[in-house]
Formats: structure tokens, C-alpha cells, sequence
């Protein structure tokens, strides 16, 4: 039986791949074709089968360099990589899935301190972020130690446990002083409200005037905390909180 040929159209009505990287393959030394009298490239079928197992390995998401090598290899071979590269492919897809669930989060409004995209990273998460740079900020005052030195004394699962009773309370002062924003910070309502915040903060810390004024400072200017703020009420809650805060350590401190 004749040997049966390929031209480069003939193989990119079979593949549907481009004449470009046709030309790619053959400058790589990936798909070598035979070279006509004519100078045309022509194909035969070991090559095309050769050509349908790269594309299928482009597939599968390996890299040019990757397909080169393992086209030198026994099946056996080319079986062992291909299922740890489905473990990877594995891992890969569960980290998507996190992505996507997280984005979907944050778009209906989760906070970015809640999000949990930092998993199995170098990166550290939001909140050991957050601490990290409230360490900097108020690490050297003693009341930032006395609150170290708390939560170093507590398991794993009580700091969680903690942290989750902090947010979950921090929240509901929020709300409320949301739905008295239309009142004056010096109200006697709102106040309440402060005080009421300022005692969900020592359960960590003891918190003086100037740490409450400094946090007073950072929720009216940091951008985070001004969309943080946001979910509760977008029309300038940030200030009013702020306003409040230093209300209270005017006349309460």
C-alpha cells in the first residue's frame, strides 16, 4: 500500500490546528515534516498521530518543553507523569473552586478580612496581615503586649473561636450604629453604642485614649476599612463612626 501523505492544509482540516504553529512545532524540532522535491512539508501518518498526542498533551496543560521531552518516553513512562500531573491538574482544580467561591463572597459583599484565598500560599492571609501590621503600628505600646500576651496563651481552636465571637459582635455594634447615623455623634444612644465597641476591643486589649484615637484616625482615612464599612451603610458611615470614636474619648476617657 502506497504510504499515505499530508500536506499542511490536509493537516489542518484534520487537527484544526494553525499553520503557524505548525511552522512552531517544526522550528522546535517537535514535529519534523518531510520536506518535498517542491519544497512543500508533508506529513505522513506517524506524524499526524505524533501531532494528535502533542495536542493532546497541550490539553492536558503541560508546556512545549514538557511535550518534547515526554514524546521520547515509553508509555509506561509517559502514564507515570501524566497521573502525578492529574494530581497537580487535582489540586489545581479544588484552588479554583476556592477562587471562585471566595470571588463570589466578595462580590455580595464579604469583607476581604473574611475572604480565605491564601491557603497552601507563601502569602499570609488578610487577617494575619492585619495583625502582622498592627504589630508594627502598636507593637511597642505595652496595652499591644498585655493583648500578645493573652492570645499567646490560647489554643488554636479558642483564638478561632475567639476571633469568630469578636467579628460576629464587632458586626452587630456596627449595624447598630448604622441604623443611628442620622443621629448626633454625642447622643446618648450612639455613645452607648461606642461603649459598647470599645468593650468588644478589650476582651483583646485594654485600649486608652490614644489607641481609640488612632483607630478613630484609621477608620476615616484607610480605604480597607472605609469599604469595610461600606456594607453597613455607604453614605459616609466611616466619619460618623470616626466623629463618634473621638467623642467618646473626649468626654469619656
Amino acid at each position: 500500500m502506497k504510504r499515505q501523505l499530508f500536506t499542511v492544509k490536509d493537516i489542518i482540516k484534520i487537527t484544526g490546528i494553525t499553520k503557524r504553529a505548525l511552522h512552531y512545532y517544526d522550528k522546535l524540532e517537535l514535529l519534523k515534516p518531510i520536506k518535498a522535491d517542491n519544497g512543500y512539508r508533508l506529513y505522513d501518518q506517524e506524524e499526524l498521530a505524533k501531532l494528535q498526542s502533542i495536542l493532546l498533551f497541550k490539553e492536558m496543560n503541560f508546556s512545549l518543553n514538557e511535550i518534547s521531552q515526554m514524546m521520547s518516553l515509553s508509555k509506561a513512562e509517559q502514564r507515570d507523569i501524566l497521573t502525578k500531573h492529574r494530581s497537580l491538574l487535582v489540586h489545581r482544580k479544588q484552588k479554583l473552586e476556592t477562587i471562585i467561591d471566595q470571588l463570589d463572597k466578595y462580590v455580595d459583599g464579604t469583607d476581604i478580612y473574611h475572604l480565605n484565598l491564601f491557603r497552601d500560599s507563601p502569602i499570609l492571609s488578610i487577617k494575619e496581615q492585619y495583625e502582622s501590621e498592627a504589630k508594627l503600628v502598636y507593637g511597642d505600646t505595652g496595652k499591644y503586649q498585655k493583648f500578645e500576651e493573652k492570645v499567646s496563651q490560647m489554643s488554636v481552636t479558642e483564638k478561632e473561636r475567639a476571633y469568630q465571637q469578636f467579628s460576629i459582635n464587632m458586626e452587630n455594634v456596627f449595624r447598630d450604629l448604622a441604623r443611628h447615623k442620622n443621629k448626633s455623634p454625642a447622643s446618648a444612644e450612639v455613645q452607648k453604642l461606642i461603649s459598647r465597641w470599645k468593650n468588644c476591643l478589650e476582651e483583646f486589649m485594654v485600649c486608652d485614649a490614644e489607641i481609640l484615637s488612632c483607630i478613630a484616625e484609621v477608620y476615616s482615612t484607610d480605604s480597607r476599612y472605609i469599604h469595610y464599612f461600606n456594607q453597613f451603610d455607604e453614605d459616609d458611615f466611616s466619619r460618623f463612626l470616626s466623629q463618634s470614636i473621638l467623642y467618646f474619648v473626649k468626654n469619656k476617657e
